[in-house]
């Protein structure tokens, strides 16, 4: 059995043939299609958080509304750089996020990717400490965000307060019980998943990742979430932690099907540089009719090592599409992989 779940990028344009053509139709139509695979039965609805880009950039708002939307699905982001946030401002929002939607908020942290400008973080107030990277300083921001959300009280009230307090030192309110546990770090190499596993961290593992070994993506993968779960295991822990790992899966059903993503061209991994000094592979997509696609992914070890899959859907062909593939999914392919 899998946790299955979409995520969204948020794409929108000005274009005639995109479905999402404003800001306001990629936000509406994200708590839509949350709405929409809750009732087709999928457990999760993810979004990715993008800065200076035509894309969705701030979760909390629209994670709430997603919330007060639905009942049962789980909600969460792959991921929030965390080189741009506010980590006791972000503990704020998340947590009244995650009241508002009954503690069903999955909290995916990274310490970011490529941007679409340079050194984005610093139009935000950031820069990172003497010595330090701005990856460090990303995984810094992580750690405090991590510490305040124990709900433990740190700060000095004041002696003479505008309403009265409870004793002892202050804490962060809202304080959301249990979401400590419900945090996630995108991980794009296995030292980094290592990091994670220690930090009491689930872990969440995307379509690339640093090629490591010169292996397939999927072995690599597999790899990576075996080296996290090892590390889990030496750190101690008392709870089981989760997996998950994304993917571009399209079950070819019907002539819309075949003409968008029935022509290939992206069955094999490809390998690229997501900075200058960074060489990274990047896992294929897949696209088959029913009975061809569950035997190309059954050899997926990656998804394998998961017990959460995130289908990465292609939100700018619209909430009803969106929502075809998805329910392709569950009724014609995980069940004969033993997923539903």
């Amino acid at each position: 059995m899998k946790k299955i779940g979409f995520l969204s990028f948020g794409h929108w344009a000005p274009s005639p043939h995109s479905e999402t053509r404003s800001a306001g139709d990629a936000l509406l139509q994200s708590i839509d299609l949350a709405v929409a695979a809750e009732e087709l039965g999928a457990d999760g609805a993810y979004i990715r958080v993008h800065h200076f880009a035509r894309q969705l950039a701030s979760p909390f708002p629209l994670l709430a509304a997603m919330g007060a939307k639905t009942s049962r699905i789980e909600l969460g982001t792959a991921v929030i750089d965390m080189r741009y946030e506010n980590p006791l401002y972000m503990a704020e929002d998340a947590g009244a996020a995650d009241l508002i939607s009954g503690g069903r908020l999955q909290l995916g942290l990274s310490r970011g990717s490529p941007e679409q400008v340079i050194d984005g973080w610093r139009h935000f107030g950031y820069a990172p400490a003497e010595g330090e990277t701005d990856a460090d300083m990303g995984r810094r921001h992580a750690e405090v965000f991590l510490d305040v959300l124990r709900g433990e009280g740190f700060a000095r009230p004041n002696p003479r307060p505008m309403f009265p307090n409870p004793p002892g030192l202050l804490r962060l309110e809202p304080h959301a019980e249990g979401l400590r546990e419900r945090i996630w770090w995108g991980s794009g190499s296995n030292a980094t998943a290592v990091w994670a596993a220690r930090q009491g961290m689930n872990l969440q593992s995307s379509t690339l990742k640093d090629d490591e070994t010169g292996e397939s993506f999927h072995i690599q993968q597999a790899k990576q979430i075996r080296a996290y779960r090892a590390a889990w295991a030496e750190a101690g822990h008392a709870r089981t932690p989760r997996v998950s790992v994304s993917r571009s899966i399209f079950p070819l059903l019907d002539d819309r099907d075949r003409a968008y993503f029935g022509r290939g061209g992206k069955e094999e991994d490809q390998i690229g540089f997501i900075d200058e000094r960074t060489r990274a592979i990047f896992g294929r997509s897949y696209a088959a009719e029913p009975e061809a696609l569950i035997g190309q992914l059954r050899a997926d070890e990656g998804i394998a090592e998961a017990d959460t899959l995130l289908l990465t859907i292609p939100n700018q062909l619209g909430v009803g599409y969106c929502a075809h593939v998805i329910d392709g999914i569950l009724k014609h392919v995980a069940p004969a992989l033993g997923w539903r």
